[in-house]
C-alpha cells in the first residue's frame, strides 16, 4: 500500500506541479501526517523532491525531473479499458484516437497484463443507449465538444418542450455529459443543461449582429466549476421537481412498482400491502398503473382513481362482447 501510495505522490506531483501537504493528503484520502513521512521516504530514496515554506509553498520535484513508472495493477489495466467506451468516443470524433491510445497502452504492458486486457475485450461490452428507442440524431456533437475544450462561445437556434418551442441561445459550454445514450451540454450563464440532439442549429458568429462574421468568441469559464457535483446536483433537483404529487396504492403479492414507499409496513391478510408511490402527473400515473393491470389497486388522489375506473369500465364494454360470444 506505502509503495503505491509512494508512486501516486510521484505522478500526482508530476502531472499537477506544486501541491500541499494538505492538498496532497485529500488526493490520497490520508493524514498530513502520513503525506510528511511519505515525502521524507521519498527524498531519502533519492526523488529530487523539495517543499517551500509559507502561504504559497508547498512540495514540487526538481524543474525537468519526469518519472516512467506507471505502477499499473491488474484491476487498473482492466477499469482503464473497460472506460474507455469506443460509441461515445466515436460520436465525438475520438474514435480513432482512443483506438490508438489503447494500443500504445497495451504495448507498453507486459505480458500477463496484456492478457487480462484481452479477458475484458471478450467478456464486458459497454452500450450506454437504452432499449426500446432510437439512438438520437446529434449533428453538432463534435461542434459542441470542439467548443467545450477551447471555450468558445456558441449560439444556437434550441427546441425546448414549452412554448416557444424554438428559441435562440448564447451558450458558453463548460462541458459535456452522456446520460443513458443521450448528450447534454452544461453551459452558462447560470449553467444549464440542454439536450444536444435538440439543437436546430449552430454557429460561433451571433446571427443577431449585422454582418456577422465567425469571430470565435471565447469565454472563461468560472474558476472552480466542477462539472461532476453540478450533473450530481442537476439530477437531484430535476427528480424533486419532477415528482410533485403522491399517490397511495393498494400492490398485489409479488407486484413491484418503483419508487413505492410501503405506507405503514404492514401487509394485508390477502398479501397485499399499502403504499406510497410519488407521480409526475394524475395523466403520466394514470398509464403507468395501468401497465400492472389487476395487481395494483389505486387509492388515492380520487381524480386518478376515478379516471382510472372510466378506463377500466370503457375497456369492460369493449371487451365485454367478446366474453359474452365467448371470444367470436
Amino acid at each position: 500500500m506505502k509503495s503505491s501510495r509512494l508512486v501516486s505522490i510521484l505522478l500526482l506531483l508530476q502531472t499537477r506541479g506544486r501541491m500541499t501537504a494538505a492538498q496532497l493528503a485529500e488526493a490520497l484520502e490520508v493524514s498530513v501526517r502520513t503525506v510528511y513521512r511519505d515525502v521524507e521516504a521519498l527524498g531519502a530514496a533519492g526523488v529530487p523532491l523539495y517543499g517551500d515554506a509559507g502561504h504559497a509553498g508547498g512540495y514540487r520535484l526538481l524543474d525537468g525531473y519526469r518519472t516512467r513508472l506507471t505502477g499499473l495493477t491488474t484491476d487498473e489495466v482492466e477499469a482503464l479499458f473497460l472506460a474507455g467506451a469506443p460509441g461515445p468516443a466515436a460520436e465525438l470524433g475520438l474514435g480513432p484516437v482512443l483506438a490508438a491510445a489503447q494500443l500504445k497502452v497495451r504495448a507498453a504492458l507486459p505480458a500477463e497484463l496484456r492478457e487480462h486486457v484481452d479477458r475484458v475485450s471478450g467478456r464486458f461490452h459497454l452500450d450506454a443507449p437504452g432499449w426500446y428507442a432510437d439512438a438520437d440524431e446529434t449533428p453538432f456533437l463534435q461542434t459542441v465538444a470542439d467548443a467545450v475544450w477551447n471555450n468558445r462561445v456558441l449560439y444556437a437556434m434550441y427546441r425546448r418542450w414549452r412554448e416557444p418551442t424554438d428559441v435562440r441561445r448564447r451558450l458558453e459550454p463548460y462541458g459535456l455529459v452522456l446520460k443513458a445514450g443521450r448528450w447534454y451540454v452544461v453551459a452558462g450563464p447560470g449553467p444549464r443543461t440542454f439536450r444536444v440532439d435538440q439543437i436546430l442549429e449552430l454557429t460561433t458568429a451571433d446571427p443577431t449582429s449585422t454582418g456577422a462574421s465567425d469571430s470565435g468568441e471565447e469565454f472563461v469559464r468560472p474558476e472552480g466549476f466542477d462539472l461532476a457535483a453540478y450533473w450530481t446536483a442537476h439530477q437531484r433537483d430535476f427528480h424533486d421537481r419532477l415528482y410533485r404529487g403522491e399517490a397511495v396504492v393498494r400492490l398485489a403479492p409479488g407486484a413491484t412498482l418503483a419508487r413505492a414507499v410501503p405506507v405503514n409496513g404492514l401487509t394485508e391478510s390477502d398479501g397485499w400491502t399499502l403504499m406510497s408511490v410519488p407521480i409526475e402527473s394524475v395523466e403520466h400515473a394514470h398509464g403507468e398503473f395501468l401497465r400492472l393491470g389487476a395487481d395494483v389497486e389505486v387509492l388515492a388522489p380520487p381524480e386518478l382513481r376515478d379516471r382510472i375506473a372510466r378506463t377500466v369500465a370503457q375497456l369492460a364494454e369493449r371487451y365485454g362482447n367478446l366474453l359474452t360470444n365467448g371470444g367470436d
